[in-house]
């Protein structure tokens, strides 16, 4: 590149010699901070020589000079009446900022790690913290916030598409990521953070074997047996003839339990809630409270459905059909830091609301088991800020069974009001 106003002059400035001198100071002043003293070398006698030339010294400067820009300004002006600015960004190249870069970079950094904490998904299951953490602390992919938010991006769609209904890996990994059906591939970037995600919300170790990883898979729903993977219900009055409404039908009747398998609720076939005035499904985390219920109720038990624990596939799905038909779901579990895990998790996958499962239903539950065990790891109750902290102070864990007879009082009510209904 050529500049018209660069001619008288031009020949010293342009002097083989200077080179190291121009390209010292490109890079100084490229640094985006103030500049007073260009160091430069080391040099050779030739390079000391034309840069005595140059600022019109007795003596041949050191081998590392410092040379002051001031004095650089004054030179290049006497020879081109130029700046020094000009004569670099045309000797070398255009003058960069590295600062303001650095500083960008920074609130890219900053803006892509709030993004992350503060996404819908992690909010509504509060165990992820950790893992978005540690993701922070890993860094970024290739130094690239770009392709880091993309990898997090997809991370963050498996994780709302799960749990899978049984699909293998690749057929689910295809139909969540665009196609891909190798983009979960074990030992890949996004199937490794997407492992450590699944380890945190179960509050596990992150897998290191291949059994571990296919483990945890499996628990996300992801190839599961249509047949073995079940889940509990009781007291479902479904309209319709779809073999799921006739095998609920038969078992609230008799007052016993439907063991439903997945098969059953990913092709339920014709069905419908019956009509009452509040269409409202208890859920709940121990087959116990849903064997007690029906032992006190019977034909009568109001709509139950039990997630045995963490909720698999078949749990989430039919609790999904059920709400999708109008139900009103309400979920209690126990009062320990899993139990907490697994409320966010049924709040989070489905449009379950708690039941009984405030801070002050905690301490009032806590009441009835003094010096019980620890609560163990606690992470924040999306429904209530003040939950998790009420169970750190009080350092007690309450199991869904000691608060059996309150929640059998709260079903009593649908349970008689059902009967009057002709279910």
């Amino acid at each position: 590149m050529t500049h018209t106003g660069m001619t008288q002059g031009e020949g010293v400035l342009r002097r083989p010699d200077l080179r190291p001198l121009w390209l010292a100071v490109h890079d100084r002043l490229s640094s985006g901070r103030p500049v007073a003293r260009v160091r430069v070398g080391p040099l050779d006698e030739a390079q000391r020589a034309a840069l005595a030339d140059l600022l019109g010294l007795e003596r041949l400067p050191d081998a590392r000079p410092a040379v002051p820009l001031a004095r650089l300004e004054e030179a290049v002006a006497e020879l081109c009446g130029r700046t020094v600015h000009d004569v670099v960004a045309e000797l070398v190249g255009p003058l960069g900022d590295r600062a303001a870069e650095r500083r960008r970079q920074g609130d890219e950094r900053a803006e892509l790690w709030s993004w992350l904490a503060g996404h819908d998904i992690v909010r509504a299951q509060p165990a992820l913290a950790d893992w978005s953490a540690s993701c922070r602390t890993a860094g970024l992919v290739g130094g690239s916030p770009e392709r880091t938010r993309e990898l997090l991006t997809a991370a963050l769609a498996v994780l709302e598409a799960l749990p899978a209904q049984g699909e293998p890996l690749p057929a689910f990994a295809a139909r969540v990521l665009n196609g891909d059906s190798h983009a979960l591939d074990d030992g890949t970037r996004l199937s490794s953070l997407v492992l450590r995600a699944l380890a945190a919300v179960h509050g596990i170790d992150a897998p290191q074997s291949a059994q571990d990883r296919r483990a945890l898979w499996a628990r996300a729903g992801i190839a599961d047996d249509e047949l073995s993977t079940t889940v509990l219900a009781a007291g479902l009055r479904l309209m319709g003839d779809g073999p799921l409404a006739r095998v609920v039908r038969v078992c609230t009747r008799a007052g016993q339990a439907a063991s439903l398998t997945l098969a059953q609720v990913r092709g339920p076939g014709e069905f419908a809630l019956a009509a009452a005035p509040e269409p409202v499904v208890h859920v709940t985390e121990n087959p116990s409270v849903l064997a007690l219920a029906l032992r006190r109720f019977g034909p009568r038990c109001p709509p139950m459905v039990c997630t045995s624990g963490w909720p698999n596939s078949a749990a989430i799905r039919l609790l999904r059909l059920l709400a999708d038909d109008g139900g009103e779901l309400r979920y209690h579990g126990d009062f320990d830091g899993e139990g907490i895990r697994i409320a966010a998790y049924v709040m989070d996958k489905t449009p379950a609301r708690p039941w009984r499962m405030t801070a002050a239903d905690y301490l009032t539950a806590a009441a009835r088991a003094p010096g019980g065990p620890g609560p163990g790891r606690l992470t924040e109750a999306p429904w209530d800020p003040q939950l998790a902290s009420a169970m750190a102070d009080h350092g007690t864990a309450v199991v869904e069974e000691l608060v059996a007879d309150m929640l059998l009082a709260d079903l009593a009510g649908f349970a008689a009001r059902d009967d009057t209904s002709g279910g």
